[in-house]
């Protein structure tokens, strides 16, 4: 008899993604073994030849097995990411993977400090290997979400470094890139954020979210048969917090208003919304290029003939290239840039954020920092 039907999709949703991570993994070690052979002292490749053969005649060494790859869990000890763990563990087993896990402790809650040890000794209990809990201190910049989020990938990030980790896979599930689709809708921040969360993001697609097709009573479920321990984090359910006003008051109206099932349409509106937004990325960044001049600076004419979606991923690219953070970037002040192009009538220099200013001067954009 198989795995309860919640076990085995999660199970198979991360075996792909560990697939995806060796496949990628193998790759860049086969392009890495031709350059540090080209590098390797000649002397060296004699002695491995002396040692591996006789009388010039050397014998065929193997090939140099890569080492292999190490894929970490971020777990907060919620059901989405213990369910994560579990899986994990059970699929690395199988493949040519390690396994480690990383607690991160907000300390913004009595007791964090404990739980973060539990989580530790759950993962360890899975047999994950390493397992740490990293500690952070919360600023107030954007907002206690978003501080929070900032203050955790820059935890994962660094434990990533550190560890020398290939991934490090995220719990989100459908529901969370629902709740994902709709904040970003009520942002009017674009395409973009309607695009949601995607399966891989960060520096070289360092972070992978298996569960992204699968809803959250799936991951709890499959916690629940397995006897898995799980910790429901009260911050989920305050209504202080934006995420959690719109998890148990704005989908639950939605659903009633338009029946089931807006969970699952918010997440195909995520997918095509992406589809079209890399699209269009893909055409700025060729645009671009057509619309510099000779030393590399906009050029208001050309930018104008562009269709609007195009032009102001042109203008993003520019001001984030000038040191605008992109986090901090609004739909509000690239329509102020935009009216440079579009609706020029003298306006002075436009203050963004990064202390970068955007100015026109003789038919060309100006964009630089303060």
């Amino acid at each position: 008899m198989g795995p309860h039907p919640a076990v085995a999709a999660i199970r198979l949703a991360v075996r792909r993604v560990l697939h995806d991570v060796l496949t990628e993994f193998h790759r860049h070690a086969d392009h890495k073994r031709p350059a540090e052979a080209a590098r390797r002292p000649a002397h060296a490749a004699r002695s491995r030849y002396a040692e591996a053969g006789t009388a010039g005649a050397p014998r065929a060494a193997l090939p140099e097995r890569p080492d292999t790859p190490l894929v970490l869990v971020a777990c907060s000890g919620g059901a989405d990411s213990m369910a994560l763990a579990s899986a994990l563990a059970f699929e690395a087993r199988k493949l040519d993977v390690r396994a480690g896990g990383i607690t991160v402790d907000h300390n913004l809650q009595p007791g964090s400090g404990l739980r973060a040890a539990e989580v530790v000794t759950r993962l360890t209990a899975m047999d994950l290997d390493p397992v740490e809990a990293v500690a952070v201190h919360v600023g107030r910049e954007g907002g206690p979400e978003a501080a929070a989020r900032d203050a955790r990938y820059a935890a994962l990030d660094a434990a990533a470094e550190r560890h020398g980790a290939a991934a490090v896979l995220l719990g989100h599930t459908r529901d969370d890139q629902a709740e994902t689709v709709l904040l970003g809708l009520a942002r009017g921040s674009g395409i973009r954020s309607l695009s949601g969360m995607a399966a891989a993001s960060g520096p070289a697609g360092r972070y992978r979210r298996p569960f992204l097709q699968l809803d959250r009573q799936t991951a709890r479920k499959a916690c629940l048969v397995q006897s898995l321990p799980v910790w429901d984090d009260p911050h989920n359910i305050d209504p202080a917090y934006t995420r959690s006003r719109l998890r148990h008051e704005g989908l639950p109206a939605l659903e009633k208003a338009l029946g089931k099932g807006v969970v699952e349409a918010l997440a195909r509106t995520a997918q095509l919304s992406r589809d079209d937004a890399d699209a269009l990325d893909t055409w700025a960044a060729e645009a671009e290029l057509s619309v510099r001049d000779d030393t590399g600076r906009l050029e208001c004419a050309k930018l104008h003939v562009l269709p609007p979606a195009v032009r102001r991923r042109v203008l993003r690219r520019a001001l984030i290239e000038a040191g605008a953070p992109a986090g901090s970037l609004f739909a509000r002040h690239l329509e102020e840039v935009d009216r440079l192009i579009t609706g020029w009538r003298g306006q002075r220099a436009i203050n963004l954020p990064g202390r970068v200013e955007a100015m026109r001067q003789g038919g060309r954009l100006v964009i630089r920092q303060s």
